[in-house]
């Protein structure tokens, strides 16, 4: 029976013993053996192994697959002992990484945060050991069959990767890396999809213009833009905007996104209505809007690729744009008014700002005179009720500061009034005889700039302008200067209702908003490829 003071008298053996201890191979032998004493004697047993394991070579994988039991100890305090010692063992002899590596990995599962923190302290260890084999512990678990254990290596990474010092994952590594976690990506969950791509985000390597471009790679074949959009389907449109979202901080003036641009413009606009009904407060196709519109920007099309994107985007602007109503006459018309729903507006016409840079020509060819005069009356309708809508809303925040300003129904005037703010500046941009697509305005759910300069050096100051109405004279090319026409005695209609802002809810009738629910966590409902179901 292995006792504590037995154990001290072999310890005493082999520290007198010095560098001849390994010719003490029974006394080790005996230390290995009271892992299966008592708690005192398995603390003692995974220090006192620790401290001569250098000096028996052969008896290497015995030593260590003692301290792995002692890692399974019911006592919390035995495991931590053990747990802070693995790493140890690899300073001696780092061929022992991966082995080990594996087995800290299985340990992530564990509930209590002191011991879950000692595993990450002793992993990330063994990475300034040997990086690599690390690397090769904790995927191997992540490609087994465990979905507890293969979730919490991948958030183990997500988490600690980017932290670990600059010199610490070389070329070799990151490399790596990024080809495990294409073989990971073969088939996952949507929330094991966002951690991944945060990793390879997180590599140094990935962090230039070939790295990124092969991002969008991976991100491109996830999106499987190969196949036909079922706008019915919550899982195919969730997992297309989870792609793009990943997608979006990747594109610059190198890295383009036009087969995103191209895919949502060709297969999603058309059947925009049909898309997936809202659940739990979430507005899928006012989602899908905002990410076409943050990603139009370096859409690299060239004048011809652009143009079947730029009808369908038009052909969507059209839809939430109503022609002018006919003459006012009863209260009745008054009430027939239609809804204007400036979310939608403000992320189309957005878009088509953007895209129509590339084809100007789409609104001022010969045969689109009857296209222009169809719009620009639009646009004069639509800024009317944006300019007294603006007007309302200021009235109603002037004065305002502080804690004033941070309750709900100020945080959705504010919101509303950078969404209708950024309307009117495109439709006066668009307004203008050629229309022009030089002014630059900030998404309203995007972080507000204070001024920006027009590409021509002019400085739009978008929230702070005044606004002065737009008028039209009904000709197919306008004027520079349009004359104020009959049209413009008319009664001028109420500010029609409308939606507008992020989830900020509904304008009806007056500067006042109503709520809207916040998009909350979805699951991807159903697998696509994967033998466990997990692709999304």
């Amino acid at each position: 029976m292995v006792t504590v003071e037995q154990l001290y008298k072999k310890f005493g053996v082999l520290a007198d013993a010095k560098d001849k201890a390994g010719e003490h191979e029974e006394e080790f032998l005996y230390i290995i053996s009271a892992v299966k004493g008592g708690p005192g004697e398995k603390r003692l047993a995974s220090q006192f192994v620790t401290r001569f394991f250098k000096y028996f070579p052969k008896l290497a994988y015995q030593a260590i697959n003692a301290l792995f039991d002692l890692c399974e100890d019911d006592d919390i305090n035995i495991r931590k002992q053990a747990i802070k010692d693995l790493p140890t063992l690899c300073k001696v002899n780092a061929e022992h990484v991966p082995k080990i590596a594996e087995a800290l990995t299985q340990l992530l599962q564990c509930e209590d945060p002191i011991e879950l923190g000692l595993i990450h302290t002793a992993l990330n260890q063994l990475f300034t050991i040997n990086a690599k084999s690390v690397l090769n512990g904790i995927f191997t678990q992540i490609h087994g069959d465990d979905d507890r254990v293969r979730d919490n290596a991948i958030k183990f990474l997500f988490i600690n990767l980017r932290k670990l010092p600059e010199d610490t994952l070389n070329k070799e590594s990151q490399d790596y890396i990024v080809d495990e976690c294409k073989k990971v990506l073969q088939d996952v969950t949507k929330e094991e999809f966002i951690f991944i791509m945060e990793i390879l985000k997180s590599l140094s390597s990935m962090n230039t213009v070939m790295g990124r471009q092969q991002l969008l790679e991976i991100v491109t074949e996830q999106a499987e833009l190969d196949q036909t959009f079922e706008a019915a389907d919550s899982d195919v449109v969730d997992r297309l905007m989870s792609c793009v979202k990943q997608a979006a901080p990747l594109f610059s003036k190198n890295v383009h996104s036009e087969v995103f641009v191209n895919y949502i413009c060709n297969s999603v606009l058309p059947g925009l209505s049909a898309m997936a009904s809202p659940e739990d407060g979430v507005d899928y196709k006012l989602d899908m809007l905002k990410l076409l519109a943050e990603i139009s920007d370096y859409n690299g099309f060239t004048q011809e690729e652009v143009q079947t994107p730029l009808s369908n985007v038009f052909s969507r602007l059209i839809d939430y744009m109503p022609l002018p109503p006919p003459e006012v006459e009863t209260d009745a018309d008054l009430d027939e008014e239609p809804k204007l729903q400036f979310s939608y507006v403000e992320c189309l016409m957005y878009t088509f700002h953007q895209l129509g840079r590339k084809h100007p020509e789409f609104l001022t060819a010969e045969d689109a005179a009857e296209r222009l005069k169809d719009f620009r009356s639009r646009l004069q309708y639509f800024a009317r009720g944006v300019q007294i809508y603006i007007k309302q809303l200021r009235q109603d925040l002037q004065g305002k500061s502080g804690d004033a300003l941070k309750t709900e129904e100020s945080k959705l005037k504010v919101c509303a009034l950078k969404v209708t703010s950024n309307i009117n500046s495109l439709i006066k941009d668009l307004f203008h005889n050629p229309p022009s697509y030089k002014c630059l305005v900030t998404l309203s759910w995007k972080p507000a700039t204070k001024t920006v300069t027009s590409p021509g050096g002019a400085a739009s100051q978008t929230a702070q302008k005044r606004y002065t109405p737009i008028t039209y004279d009904g000709a197919a090319n306008g004027a520079s200067h349009p004359k104020k026409t009959n049209r413009e005695a008319r009664q001028l209609y109420a500010p029609p209702s409308g939606k507008f802002s992020d989830k900020a809810g509904s304008y009806t009738g007056g500067p006042r908003g109503g709520g809207g629910g916040g998009r909350g966590g979805r699951g991807w409902g159903r697998g696509f490829r994967g033998g466990r179901g997990r692709r999304f």
